[in-house]
């Protein structure tokens, strides 16, 4: 996805049954955006810190045979379950390559470049724009889904819910990253450059149970970074992850995730 030394969250096989869920919660609202970016059969789609894949599905199947879709990261395990994934699946017009956003090819090859929560891992996210945007042809669309970590709610109050969205942008922010990247993208867009610039903004919340067993998933994947951080003792943030499970076993509970900025915009023609 990025580097070693600046993703904090658990990868592997562990890191990958958190993707399924935070897929599972996101299917709706990247679905709507992949729609809005009307991908044309043929189409040359990069998946930027594709994870398990799951999106780099769906854009082998919109750009369809005469298409293809590559997807890139940096986690061996991750890319390895996505291939086999897509082989059980079916879809063979579909790419996984080892590679950090920093080693794109830079030919402007691409139709659509997308990175779902990558940039607010990386200490210089307009960095790794322009080398989204040095893999798309002129014309192209750049397109990204990242976090605003702000305005989250659960009912009825659960000090656990406080304790992890007191912790995550901390150690987000102690590896170099921005858990507020969100409200930065539309700038960052413009500052590299691009065209036509799109924003919707959505935050899942409810009862359903994926969502609200996200949080707990998440802090228990972030829990390494953020001992070794110095900013939590483990077995606190042990008994937060225990209260999460159950308040999100809970029929009564209700609870938000952060807001999900989506941006989209296209490359400049030549000349």
């Amino acid at each position: 996805m990025t580097t070693a030394s600046t993703y904090r969250l658990r990868g592997g096989v562990a890191g990958r049954e958190r993707l399924r869920v935070l897929s599972r919660v996101m299917e709706t609202m990247t679905s709507g955006l992949l729609e809005r970016l009307d991908i044309r059969p043929g189409a040359r789609c990069l998946d930027v810190g594709c994870g398990g894949g799951d999106v780099t599905l769906a854009l082998a199947r919109l750009a369809g045979p005469a298409g293809e879709a590559v997807g890139i990261d940096i986690d061996e395990v991750k890319l390895r379950l996505a291939r086999d994934e897509a082989a059980d699946a079916g879809v063979e017009n579909v790419d996984y390559r080892a590679a950090s956003v920093d080693e794109l090819p830079q030919d402007g090859e691409f139709d659509l470049v997308y990175a779902r929560f990558l940039l607010t891992h990386l200490a210089d996210p307009g960095a790794a724009l322009r080398s989204m945007i040095g893999a798309s042809r002129p014309g192209a669309v750049v397109a990204v889904e990242d976090i605003d970590y702000a305005v989250g709610f659960c009912h009825p109050p659960c000090a656990a819910y406080d304790a992890f969205w007191d912790v995550y942008p901390r150690v987000a922010a102690h590896a170099g990253g921005d858990a507020r990247i969100g409200r930065r993208l539309p700038v960052l867009f413009a500052e590299a450059g691009l065209r036509g610039i799109s924003v919707h903004i959505e935050q899942p919340a409810g009862f359903d149970r994926d969502v609200k067993l996200l949080s707990a998933l998440t802090l228990e994947n972030i829990a390494d970074a953020a001992v070794a951080a110095g900013l939590i003792e483990a077995e606190e943030i042990a008994a937060h992850v225990e209260e999460l499970h159950r308040f999100a076993a809970r029929p009564d509970t209700l609870l938000s995730l952060p807001r999900v900025v989506q941006v989209w915009a296209r490359v400049p023609d030549a000349g």
